[in-house]
């Protein structure tokens, strides 16, 4: 019986796939653009349960998480009304009613449970993250049992990892497939009729529990530059951007047939020092590193005043963030100094250093996927050139799997570090020895105390206070450098409404999206 369910499911895919493009002809469409989606941003496909690509099922509009974020980034009900703490290890949440799966399934408490199981069976942070030991379900309620105290576990439950899809219709129609372009059924207001690595087509879920969905067509495509996607909005080929450069801005600024809507986010750029290779085992060049990255310049001139310096992990608009923490300041003077003092000269004339007949040469791995990460190699190699280090940069899509090698000094990436409104988030992402992008391969002893104590802790004064020292340490150690915080922006043809930036870089596209 399961197998001819799944051979119906995956028939119907089929039918719906091969209709899609005789659907986009009729009523409203919108063809939105982005460089933030693929294999390279570990975000293909809809599956929330694979990597990042539950991102994907958030911003266009399929999936949906039991909570989610407002404009301060405070918490607030979705897919559930209500959530009680029984006791620290214990919280019962109410499930709302009238919601159906894109399948045509009832969204309750055993759908849901379903989900999360899974999700716990298979995702690489999740079950860190939430420490969930058991979920009962009775009707339009689970209650959901920790191993320890997990004060941020409701914070959790509305990251995109968290988006609740019928798990009778699986991935793709396939129980347990969590490779890169699936479908699935989500409660959201749009359903996906095909998934490719660099295309989604979307079209309206008619039976959406949250009203009136405005457009009746979505195609959301890929682009490898952010060039290509200026020429698309320009050329009328595309309605909606996301990525474009910094550049492009002041092309449709003041621009009436345009729209530009910016929020300031958490998305942090950002360098974890790779601790298993030699030459960064020296602290002096680790915080020379540090000391020799011009971020006021970068931001000002290659992010065209949309990138804000970085002390910290975190933005200003946190207690937590830029002005509770101390960094080192752009000196190359003193940076300068520091290599000295630890033997770096240059002995052979060529302007860089060197040590024992080893140069002074760093490995830069990052990726073009975010048009900031090449910007950034190339101004890092030109101001450490200035004292003496220099940057063999590896910007590659193939960046994970260089990664994974080992086969780097620094890992340059971006992170949305608080989308759960919430510090814990970019602590269990990267900071730990457990955290599963953690690319120093290297734990703080200090931090991973301190972060015993942040995780149980229910206070969020008391855990903002915790996430400074934990940020303080890695920053005394030099272990990471933070670049800047980036002020986002989407940019549509004036006769689109309804779709807005958001301080944690979801819910892109929603039903208040609507074409004039």
């Amino acid at each position: 019986m399961k197998k001819k369910l799944l051979t119906a499911l995956l028939l119907g895919a089929a039918v719906s796939a091969m209709a899609s493009s005789a659907a986009m002809a009729e009523g409203k469409t919108f063809v939105y653009g982005t460089t933030g989606y693929g294999v390279e941003m570990g975000d293909e496909g809809l599956n929330p349960h694979s990597n990042y690509s539950g991102w994907s099922a958030l911003r266009y509009g399929v999936g949906e998480t039991l909570f989610k974020y407002n404009d301060n980034m405070e918490i607030e009900p979705w897919l559930a009304t209500d959530y009680e703490f029984l006791d620290d290890l214990t919280v019962k949440i109410t499930l709302r009613d009238g919601v159906t799966f894109s399948s045509g399934r009832v969204m309750d408490g055993e759908a849901v449970k379903e989900c999360l199981d899974h999700l716990l069976a298979v995702h690489d942070r999740a079950p860190s993250d939430m420490k969930i030991e058991s979920i009962e379900a009775d009707g339009m309620t689970i209650t959901i049992h920790t191993t320890e105290p997990c004060p941020a576990l409701i914070n959790y439950l509305g990251d995109p990892y968290g988006a609740i899809i019928d798990m009778e219709y699986g991935t793709d129609g396939v129980e347990g497939d969590t490779t890169g372009t699936a479908n699935v059924a989500g409660t959201g207001p749009y359903i996906a009729t095909n998934v490719t690595e660099t295309q989604i087509d979307l079209v309206k879920n008619e039976n959406y529990w949250g009203g009136e969905v405005n457009v009746d067509n979505v195609v959301v495509k890929t682009f490898s530059d952010a060039s290509s996607l200026q020429a698309a909005l320009q050329t009328g080929d595309i309605q909606g951007t996301y990525g474009l450069s910094y550049d492009s801005y002041a092309l449709f600024e003041n621009n009436p047939d345009y729209t530009i809507n910016s929020v300031a986010t958490s998305r942090c750029f950002f360098g974890q020092f790779n601790y298993d290779s030699e030459i960064v085992q020296d602290e002096a060049v680790r915080k020379a590193i540090t000391m020799g990255i011009d971020k006021e310049g970068f931001c000002s001139v290659l992010m065209e005043g949309r990138g804000i310096p970085a002390k910290s992990a975190f933005p200003s608009s946190f207690s937590y963030g830029n002005e509770a923490v101390e960094a080192p300041d752009y000196d190359p003077e003193g940076a300068m100094a520091l290599l000295e003092e630890a033997g770096w000269t240059d002995t052979d004339g060529d302007g860089y250093r060197d040590k024992d007949g080893q140069k002074l040469t760093i490995r830069w791995l990052t990726y073009p996927g975010r048009l900031e990460q090449p910007k950034l190699a190339e101004y890092a190699q030109a101001t450490l050139k200035e004292i003496g280090i220099e940057v063999d940069v590896n910007c590659t899509s193939d960046h994970l799997s260089i990664a994974d090698s080992g086969e780097y000094d620094v890992y340059v990436s971006s992170l949305t570090t608080a989308p759960t409104g919430d510090p814990e988030y970019f602590f269990t992402t990267c900071a730990l020895e457990s955290s599963a992008k953690n690319r120093s391969n290297h734990s703080i002893a200090e931090v991973e105390s301190l972060y015993e104590e942040l995780h149980q802790e229910f206070d969020t004064e008391k855990r903002g206070e915790l996430a400074v020292q934990m940020q303080q340490a890695m920053l005394d150690e030099s272990a990471i450098f933070f670049v800047s915080h980036l002020n986002m922006g989407i940019v549509t043809k004036s006769n689109v409404t309804g779709m807005y930036a958001h301080p944690c870089d979801y819910y892109e596209i929603t039903a208040e999206l609507n074409v004039e």
